[in-house]
């Protein structure tokens, strides 16, 4: 029994060393652009639930954490301030799907066909939800809903969802950035965005870790169908979602996990409805029953889930006209080992650069940002400390 623990720790750890320093660079990126784009605006540009305010929605999503927990505090918050709420789910599922650090870790672990097809799926997803929501929500829901907001019951992440800590547009793009103030916020935007989801990515790497190795191959080839091209083609999109709901990884943590499933025999379609379904796991699920309470919760599952699969359906349907899906199911899921080769010379220097901007974090008051990460913060408290 400790040998299999043991190995399955060990996979875990030589698929963390491998994803080090994509996960350093990525977020290192995500925090250059949340400390130049500023979110105060959010609710004056989503007024409705038009083409134009759908777009401007993906593109700040796009320019936001990758945190699945600050994605749907910040959306809940816009709400109430009022966004309208089907532009805010389009935010909330670009935040955690568009964001440069996931396309990098997926093109490491997995590949560019996986980064091109989830660049591919996620604005068709949040085309297929807006277009769910036209068809079968009901204002008197969204009233209902909006009311349950109102009421500001917490979860997780609440104070890095309303922290604004953006350097406001004077000077040109290198001189906001390289600024004290620049380089402040970009400090506190990497340093909270790792402790927002490292337990997730901790998760993803065990849970990674442990069905490479405990699991058999034939069980994989049952469960997804693998003797069955046609039938696996549709089982994977349906299943896939129904494992990341179980698994409860979300974010980036759920890349080494879809991984492994691809290896396992799952379907092109069905990676990808893994992976977009980070935001219907079991924890968020009762974050929306808290925010709007259980029959937009039920809703929200409902909608999110068939727009995650048709997404994945169409986008598999796509590259397989085009040629682009991978013949072989060979994700980089490495061996308990780690070797003295380029990826270790790209850590050092990667933790290099995260060790400056830890220390930048530290000497100018990001312990005291870091406290109200989990609890509500007042705007003075969450401008405080960059100006």
């Amino acid at each position: 029994m400790f040998k299999e623990l043991f190995d399955a720790l060990g996979m875990a750890f030589a698929m963390g060393w491998e994803i080090l320093w994509p996960l350093v660079l990525g977020f290192a990126l995500s925090a250059v652009i949340q400390a130049i784009v500023s979110h105060r605006e959010m609710s004056r540009l989503l007024p409705d639930d038009s083409p134009r305010s759908v777009s401007i929605a993906l593109a700040l999503g796009a320019a936001s954490s990758s945190c699945s927990y600050a994605a749907v505090a910040i959306a809940r918050s816009i709400f109430r301030k009022g966004a309208n709420f089907t532009a805010a789910m389009a935010f909330e599922m670009a935040s955690t799907n568009l964001v440069l650090e996931l396309s990098i870790i997926l093109i490491v672990l997995m590949g560019w066909h996986f980064m091109a097809a989830e660049a591919i799926a996620a604005p068709i997803m949040v085309a297929i939800l807006a277009l769910l929501f036209r068809l079968f929500l009901r204002p008197q829901l969204v009233h209902a809903a909006k009311d349950q907001a109102e009421k500001g019951i917490a979860a997780r992440m609440e104070g890095h969802a309303e922290m604004d800590m953006s350097v406001p547009a004077e000077g040109s793009l290198w001189q906001r950035i390289t600024s004290d103030r620049g380089m402040t916020a970009i400090s506190h935007y990497f340093v909270m965005d790792w402790a927002a989801v490292w337990m997730d990515i901790v998760g993803g790497l065990v849970i990674a870790g442990a069905i490479a190795t405990w699991v058999p191959q034939d069980f994989w080839n049952g469960f997804f169908l693998t003797d069955h091209p046609v039938l696996a083609t549709l089982w994977g999109p349906i299943v896939g979602p129904l494992v990341a709901i179980i698994s409860f990884v979300c974010s980036v943590g759920n890349i080494p996990l879809a991984a492994v499933l691809w290896n396992g025999g799952i379907s092109f379609g069905g990676v990808l409805a893994f992976i977009l379904a980070d935001l219907i796991v079991l924890p968020i699920l009762n974050i929306y029953r808290k925010y709007y309470g259980l029959k937009m919760a039920a809703f929200l599952l409902v909608t999110f889930y068939v727009a995650m699969a048709v997404a994945a359906v169409v986008v598999e349907g796509l590259f397989g006209v085009l040629g682009l899906i991978p013949r072989e199911n060979q994700a980089r899921v490495v061996e308990a080992t780690v070797t003295w080769n380029y990826t270790t010379w790209l850590n050092i220097g990667f933790l290099l650069i995260a060790a400056f901007l830890v220390w930048r974090f530290v000497t100018t008051d990001g312990i005291d940002m870091l406290r109200m990460m989990n609890r509500p913060a007042r705007s003075d408290e969450a401008h405080h400390h960059v100006h």
